[in-house]
């Protein structure tokens, strides 16, 4: 196996992006192998490292069929569902909770409160 080139932080040559970046361009790294990187010094710790691909190697981004988006609409469907009390939130419930917050703090005074 070769060694992947390494570049300093933003001194990339043209023709490599890092996945956001393709993705941002419409594009995907299609199964290619990652082609290089990028390192970012930092003082006391290890390099940052970003991964490039190449774009002249990159696929475009598969479309969303209708059963990916009802998909996508019942998964956050269940992350803003409550297991307690069943309520749609209106929120992804934290997972440090595990319940929406009137479930996991209940108010001691009754939802009146005290004046």
């Amino acid at each position: 196996m070769s060694a992947l080139p390494v570049y300093r932080w933003r001194l990339a040559p043209d023709g490599y992006a890092t996945r956001r970046q393709l993705r941002a361009q419409g594009l995907r790294p299609g199964g290619q192998d990652v082609a290089a990187q990028v390192e970012r010094p930092r003082r006391r710790r290890g390099p940052l490292v970003a991964y490039l691909y190449r774009v002249d190697r990159a696929k475009p981004v598969r479309p969303m069929t209708p059963a990916k988006w009802a998909a996508l609409d019942r998964a956050n469907t269940a992350r803003r569902t409550c297991p307690e009390c069943r309520r749609d939130a209106g929120y992804v419930i934290p997972v440090s909770l595990g319940t929406c917050v009137p479930c996991a703090h209940p108010d001691p005074h009754g939802s009146e409160g005290s004046i």
